[in-house]
Order: C-alpha cells, then structure tokens, then sequence
C-alpha cells in the first residue's frame, strides 16, 4: 500500500469514526429520538470500504451464488468494482437480497446447528448497515448484556458471574433458549427496531434480508416466516435489539431485578439469573415474560436451577465451569473457582485428535506443529484465567501422546526422534505446553 492510499484510509476511518461519534451522541442525549436519514449513509464509500474489510476478516463461505471473497478480489472488477455495483444499487433503490443458502455445523451434543449463509454482497450491505446503526442501539443497551457487543467479552460476563457469587447470589437459573436466532417473531423484532429508527428505507431494508428465502439443498425455496438467519453480519446486532427488551422489563420497577434483587447476565442468547433464593415466583416470571411476551420458547430440558452452595453444584457458562469452594489456608476459606469445562476440553481433545489423525500423515512435521500451536495458544488465550491448570496439564499430557503416536506411524518419510524421551523430543520440535504464565 503506497502513500497515498494509505492517507486516503486513514481519512475514510476518520469521517467513519466521526459519523458513528455523532450518532452515538445524538441517541444517548436523547433516547427517545427516533432516526430519520440513515439510509444515505449506507452508500458512502468510507462506509463501504470498512464494510468489506469487516465482511473480509470474518471469512465465510461463498453464498447461494457461489462468489467467493476470494473470486472478487480476482475478478476483472476487483472490490473497488465491486463496492461500486452495490453503491449503485443502493442509490438508484436497485438492491435486493438473494436466498440464504443453509448449512448445517454439528453441535457438541451430536445434533446439528443450521446457519444461514448469504451472498458476500448481501454480507457487506449487512455491514454496512451495521457500521450505522450499532452506535445508536449500544447507547440504549444495558450493561447486563456482554455478547457480540463492542468493548464486551465473555470474560466480562463470566467475571459478572463471580461477582454475583461472592455478593451472595449463588442460586441460579441457567436458562436455554430453543432455536433463538431462527424463533424471533418477525413484527416483534421491528417494532423493536422501529423504537430508534424511523427510515423506511432501512426498515424495509431489514424486513428483506428477515424475509429472504431459504435455499436447502433438495428442499423447495421457502420465504422466511421467523427469526434472523444465524450467519448473517446483521443478526448478532437484531437478537441483541430484541433481548435488550427482556434486559429492560427484568431491570424495570416490576421485574425480579428489584423485587428479587436478582441478577441477569446475557451473553447473546446464553443468559443466567443468580439471586440468594430463585423462587418459584421468580422462574414462574422468566418463563412467562420470555414465551407470552416475547413469543420464544424455553428448552425446559436443558434449563435448570443450579444451587452453588450444594456440595456439587456447579454452574458450566461460556465454555467455563464455576464452583463454589472451601479450601484451606491459615483458615478455611471459600472462593468461587473458573476453570474450563469437561465439554470445552473434549472438545479440544477432539480438535488435537484431528489435527494429529493419520490422513495428515503425508504433512511435513514443521506444519503438524505450527496448526497445533496455532490451536493450543486460542484455547489457551481463551481458557486462561481463572484455575485452569488441571485442564491445561491435562491436555499437555494428551497432546503429548498423540503427537508421539502421529510421528512414530507417519505414512511417508519415517522420523527418527534424537536422544532423550518423548517429552523432550516435543520441546525440541516446539510443540507449546500450555501454563497458566504462558498467558500473563
């Protein structure tokens, strides 16, 4: 990138940044005020360009198309062509979304999760659209809300967790949400959206992309009735715009957040309630709000009241699993522990497995161990704090092994370890031994 385009991105992020400022202002010193010309600025080539670097970064699957980001960064017209056929069909009132083509990842209990995929194009109007609105609604939403959110993490929420625990709320209601993202009422979500934007333009823009057709292979083309596509650069924003409502009413003068003195944490669709006592009033109230009122539906399978103060109790939130312990130092003590889940270990074991499986038994030793460390610092990042020392030796131990299993049965050119045990031939080659210092 020479000079010149390099100063032309740095003024693009800078009127961007102004725009969203301005935004923000304006929805925060008035929270009643409903926005009337936000259309305009989806078509703004500093906004665009920001949208196809987001839409980039993120990566993905080509849509029911079959574009590819990397197929426009080849074509004739490169992005710039690219960004300019989309802001000539926003302008001329031209754009209109293609089917979502879904796709089905398997979960960690064996059934699978359908994702929406669409097209790059729709993907970056999406993010464009995004890049203006998310300033207004982050000034409305709570601070009990953590997911898919800017400056929020899932650290936050699980250190929320902690400081719920020691303040004394240590019974819970683990609440599972059947199907989420594809369950939202449609009319209810835009009435949602209609309390903060007034552009009609932008309302019809959303009803497209909810109402947009569903491709399955083998199945006919059905127009979409409920919920928005998990996979859509939209969706995360739209089901925070929806649940910021159930945020609202829990935290308002009748909600348990003051008559139970509870505490709701929500990490996206993923949310607890802690209080001293969930009572019968309290659950009755959740269930009720979140299916007659929000017309959703509670995995009562899944959902349960976890008593922290039971000598088994434990909460498993996010990946982590949490614990209210008495341990002894000059004096009995308890504190509430975090250290990673059974699941969220099985699940990177299965990850190792793969990586160290025998069909990559032709790949150079030097790549086996660059994609495992690649994996072991992301989960080590992720899972670090806390008290995860018995899962990180735990995985050590299994990394270990397979890795002495994968080089002492590769398929191609056979590898001679050097003197010393396995152990040490592991260090030689690099292979990371994941501890709690590795990450401070």
């Amino acid at each position: 990138m020479n000079r010149l385009e390099t100063n032309t991105e740095q003024r693009e992020i800078s009127t961007l940044t102004q725009l969203q400022a301005k935004l923000s202002l304006k929805a925060k010193l008035e929270p009643k005020f409903r926005f009337y010309t936000l259309y305009g600025h989806l078509h703004r080539d500093d906004v665009l360009r920001e949208a196809w670097k987001t839409v980039k970064r993120n990566g993905g699957t080509a849509g029911i198309d079959n574009i590819s980001i990397r197929d426009i960064e080849q074509s004739n017209k490169r992005v710039s062509g690219f960004l300019q056929e989309i802001r000539e069909e926003l302008i001329t009132k031209k754009y209109y979304p293609k089917p979502v083509k879904r796709v089905f990842i398997p979960k960690s209990d064996g059934r699978l999760r359908p994702l929406g995929i669409p097209t790059v194009k729709d993907r970056v109007v999406q993010a464009a659209l995004r890049l203006a609105i998310e300033p207004i609604f982050e000034q409305d939403f709570l601070a009990c809300s953590y997911g898919f959110r800017p400056e929020k993490s899932a650290h936050q929420a699980v250190g929320a967790i902690q400081d719920a625990v020691y303040s004394g709320k240590r019974q819970v209601y683990d609440a599972d949400l059947k199907g989420y993202f594809d369950s939202i009422p449609h009319d209810k979500l835009m009435l949602a959206v209609e309390r903060r934007i007034a552009d009609k333009q932008v309302l019809k823009l959303i009803q497209k992309w909810l109402r947009a057709p569903i491709w399955e292979p083998g199945k006919p083309m059905k127009v979409n009735e409920q919920g928005t596509p998990q996979g859509g650069v939209i969706s995360p924003l739209l089901a925070n715009i929806y649940l910021h409502w159930f945020d609202k009413i829990f935290n308002g003068p009748n909600g348990p957040g003051i008559w139970a003195k509870a505490v709701l944490i929500r990490y996206a669709d993923d949310f607890v309630v802690m209080a001293r006592y969930i009572t019968k009033k309290v659950k009755t109230w959740i269930e009720g709000t979140l299916e007659d009122r929000f017309g959703l539906t509670i995995n009562r399978e899944k959902t349960k009241i976890v008593d922290l103060e039971a000598p088994k109790g434990q909460l498993d939130f996010l990946g982590f699993t949490m614990r209210w312990w008495k341990v002894r130092t000059a004096q009995w003590k308890k504190f509430c522990s975090q250290m990673p889940s059974k699941k969220s270990l099985k699940r990177a074991r299965e990850r190792v497995r793969e990586i160290t499986s025998p069909k990559n038994g032709y790949r150079p030793v030097e790549d086996i161990v660059k994609r495992l460390n690649l994996f072991l610092l992301g989960w080590g990042q992720y899972f670090h704090q806390g008290n995860p020392s018995e899962a990180f030796g735990s995985l050590n131990t299994y990394v270990d092994e397979r890795m002495t299993h994968y080089l002492q049965r590769r398929s191609q050119k056979s590898f001679k370890k050097k003197s010393g045990t396995w152990y040490e031939e592991m260090r030689r080659l690099g292979v990371v031994q994941l501890t709690k210092q590795l990450f401070v």
